[in-house]
């Protein structure tokens, strides 16, 4: 039987990159003493200085004090050890690379290290929890939670159940992870992409098809999307917009549009080219469009003032 959130006071991250970092400071600024593990050791240290770096930006912008900084980072212990980071904590989080066979040996080493009532979760974004549960023998007590990037901005978590996911242990997932800020919700089937990923992917595709034939540059693409229904989406989303229009416009425009649209089940041969030539967007100064250092680094910088401003509120 799981824990109730009441009971949970120590939590696991396993893997202390981008997302596993970000993550633990979710937890670390909520209170829960948190054991942060990654076997190279020298990402360790860049972890610590990476969640100090991001709850001072915050704190610049209004969002927590600087005097929370450093108790924050103290309830953090760093190591090597996946057996000093789970021991004793209540909920463990699996961050690792997106290598199925090392989570589903990550997953084997916890169940077997972690007493039955720890929830066992994965922050995969696109992987099915029950492949990587497959070698564990408690399977009922893993479940997916797939926090967005960056995790310390984004709201949204998916709590993904696998199939032999116990309801209790999405219930308990779902209200630890509201508990600590976040903004969960319920996925209730194991499918490549979970929710989010599907739509946002499903809008990349047409996307891309766009410029590859032709019908506007990638520049005019984004525009499309930033100066129309990109801006009305936070408080207006597509299932709501449907309702609001009316279902027979949407089914009409629907018996016209769909079958133009792209649906291709391959990569589009256009970004493949474009990768095959090391076209690869910011880290080459090239790809859908062509990128200065500096240009690349406005990008990051607009993007996170952006999610400063919404954080906030």
């Amino acid at each position: 039987m799981n824990r109730s959130v009441k009971d949970i006071e120590n939590i696991a991250i396993i893997g202390a990159g981008f997302m596993g970092h970000g993550i633990a400071q979710v937890f670390a600024v909520k209170g829960y003493a948190v054991g942060l593990m990654d076997i190279k050791e020298e990402l360790l240290p860049k972890a610590i200085e990476n969640i100090r770096a991001n709850l001072t930006l915050k704190a610049e912008h209004g969002i927590g004090s600087t005097d929370d900084i450093e108790p924050a980072i103290g309830r953090i212990t760093t190591t090597t050890d996946i057996k000093k980071a789970a021991a004793g904590a209540q909920f463990v989080v699996e961050a690792v690379l997106e290598d199925l066979a090392l989570k589903q040996k990550v997953f084997k080493e916890l169940d077997a290290i972690c007493p039955k009532e720890t929830i066992l979760a994965t922050n995969t974004s696109v992987m099915s929890i029950t492949e990587i549960a497959r070698d564990s023998q408690n399977r009922e007590r893993i479940v997916g939670t797939h926090f967005w990037n960056p995790p310390h901005l984004l709201p949204l978590v998916e709590i993904v159940r696998g199939r032999d996911t116990s309801d209790e242990t999405m219930d308990t997932a779902f209200e630890i992870l509201k508990h600590v800020g976040k903004h969960p919700v319920k996925v209730q089937k194991d499918v490549p992409g979970f929710v989010a990923n599907r739509l946002q992917h499903a809008l990349w595709r047409e996307a891309i098809s766009i410029v590859e034939h032709g019908i506007a540059d990638a520049k005019t693409v984004d525009e499309c999307i930033k100066y129309s229904f990109g801006i009305r989406l936070p408080v207006l989303s597509p299932m709501e917009n449907a309702d609001m229009v009316g279902l027979d416009l949407t089914l009409a425009i629907h018996e016209y549009i769909l079958k133009h649209l792209e649906n291709s089940t391959e990569p589009s041969p256009y970004l493949k080219s474009l990768v095959e030539k090391g076209e690869l967007g910011f880290k080459t100064g090239k790809g859908l469009q062509e990128w200065t250092p500096e240009e690349a680094r406005e990008s990051y910088k607009r993007l996170q003032e952006y999610l400063m401003k919404v954080t906030k509120g």
